[in-house]
């Protein structure tokens, strides 16, 4: 087996478009994910049971099943109920949703982190509850876990090549495309390995620091 360079050359334009809808889908799913996540969160600490066991339900069940099933109903059989997308949007709804549940229980240790006596100080200056929350209890949660909502970043990053699965060309998609027109597969692939280390171990590094600071 030799390495052509060649391929590698002309595998990079390809390269580019999918690492630009990688981190499309890296940037828009994280949002979806850390939003909706927080609203799960203060969701689950509603003082009615008939709030709180719903979402327990729905989260747990989206938690402990598979993205990829969750991706193939979201592609295929909502189409049948009227419900259609493109493949780039559904993908990084669904990804979003899926990883919204792991970030729920985040938001959720971080808010029961707050010492009681923060509660007890608000709610002795007689704050309403919704200053109570963005001004005294969601400011010292949020920064708490701000290193482990990066971790999940990392791995949704890793997680995007399931993608494809639904026609989403991001980097495997691309890579994939370019192996089976021209037979070239150890080159993309390589291409592509390379940069989720170049892209991961930078940012694993990044959350480390932000921990180490958070800590001091």
């Amino acid at each position: 087996m030799t390495w052509d360079w060649g391929a590698v050359a002309d595998f990079m334009p390809r390269f580019w478009d999918g690492l630009l809808l990688t981190l499309q889908i890296l940037a828009l799913g994280s949002l979806i994910s850390f939003a909706l996540g927080l609203v799960w969160a203060l969701l689950m600490r509603a003082p009615s049971r008939f709030v709180r066991w719903p979402v327990g339900a729905v989260t747990e069940f989206i938690r402990n099943t598979p993205l990829l099933v969750q991706l193939f109903f979201f592609f295929y059989v909502l189409p049948e109920w009227g419900l259609t997308f493109s493949a780039l949007t559904t993908g990084i709804f669904a990804i979003g949703l899926h990883y919204s549940t792991y970030t729920m229980q985040v938001y959720r240790a971080g808010i029961e982190a707050v010492p009681a006596g923060q509660w007890e100080a608000a709610i002795a200056l007689n704050l309403p509850v919704r200053r109570t929350w963005t001004a005294v209890i969601l400011p010292q949660a949020i920064r708490r876990v701000v290193p482990a909502l990066g971790n999940y970043v990392i791995a949704m990053l890793k997680d995007t090549p399931i993608l494809m699965t639904i026609t989403v060309l991001e980097m495997l998609g691309e890579a994939r495309l370019f192996a089976q027109q021209d037979f070239q597969f150890t080159e993309p692939l390589t291409v592509i390995g390379v940069a989720f280390i170049l892209i991961a171990y930078p940012a694993s590094l990044l959350v480390r620091a932000m921990e180490r600071r958070l800590v001091r």
